[in-house]
């Protein structure tokens, strides 16, 4: 599923005419470690490709992120091993896909999201702790920050270097990028998560929909509370995850309407369906399909 762009003649001469004038830029990159670096991969693999300059800081610790010869990475130590970490994803990815109500699943998914939050929040910290590395990156005169704000850490580096940031993402806990932006949610027919509603719900379906969101309320204090005291203390002064994610100013939503049901979009955000994982060709199975008859 890719992104379909439809424009004019004049209009495509126009942007066609502007290429000249575009220059080579210096991104940083503060990614999120497993499917959400798979996708992210890709599109700075693009970006180096088009001649821009691009340097990733991640831990030393991670599942998916590794060095390349595309990109220049900053590496930082933490204080938990890969075999803690692993432990820890597979616990939470299984507890995702288990069946039960609502409450047995929420409270499953939050434990083991208590799990993660820790480690997450730790390695955040030993980044912001880095003078060499704060330093580095305060020198290199970035144009503009690329992360995932389902973790908040690349959006504080943004605020502290004073950068553009664009996010890439597929969602964040407790519905926090619609506040971020002001966007529209409506739970009339928007779809809260576990509900198993579709966008076309009855009164009573619209009820529940609603009722799911009062564990959000919780789940965001608990989820960003640490991040937001630790961006208070590295920024010298008060603030929130949700103001830091205010200033983001693009959203690269990686969702697309033939997939998921249809929502409100800012104008900010921008769906890019189709960039979720990694691209691999089953060829045999495509053989097969195609050469077993009619159907």
């Amino acid at each position: 599923m890719g992104l379909e762009l439809r424009a004019s003649p004049p209009v495509v001469i126009l942007l066609l005419s502007l290429l000249g004038l575009a220059a080579a830029g210096k991104l940083l990159v503060v990614p999120v470690d497993g499917s959400h670096w798979l996708s992210m991969r890709e599109v700075l693999d693009i970006l180096t490709q088009r001649g821009h300059e691009v340097v990733v800081v991640a831990p030393e610790v991670s599942l998916h992120i590794k060095p390349s010869k595309t990109f220049v990475m900053k590496m930082y130590s933490v204080p938990y091993t890969k075999e803690e970490m692993e432990k820890d994803f597979k616990a939470l990815f299984h507890i995702t896909f288990e069946e039960g109500s609502f409450f047995e699943r929420f409270f499953k998914v939050f434990e083991g999201m208590k799990r993660i939050t820790k480690l997450e929040v730790s390695s955040c910290e030993q980044l912001l702790q880095n003078k060499e590395l704060i330093r580095y990156l305060e020198e290199s005169k970035f144009d503009a920050v690329l992360t995932d704000p389902i973790l908040p850490c690349g959006a504080i580096l943004a605020e502290h270097l004073s950068l553009p940031s664009m996010y890439f993402l597929r969602g964040v806990p407790c519905g926090l990028d619609f506040e971020a932006t002001q966007c529209p949610n409506p739970p009339s027919y928007v779809p809260r998560v576990f509900t198993d509603n579709t966008d076309r719900m009855t009164f009573l379906q619209r009820v529940k929909n609603l009722l799911f969101d009062i564990p959000n309320i919780f789940l965001c204090d608990f989820v960003f509370q640490s991040y937001s005291k630790l961006a208070s203390e590295f920024l010298q002064r008060e603030v929130t995850v949700l103001d830091l994610l205010r200033k983001g100013s693009v959203w690269l939503l990686r969702l697309d309407f033939v997939l998921d049901y249809p929502r409100p979009l800012m104008p900010n955000i921008i769906p890019i369906g189709g960039v979720n994982c990694a691209h691999k060709e089953l060829h045999q199975v495509g053989a097969t399909v195609f050469s077993s008859g009619s159907d």
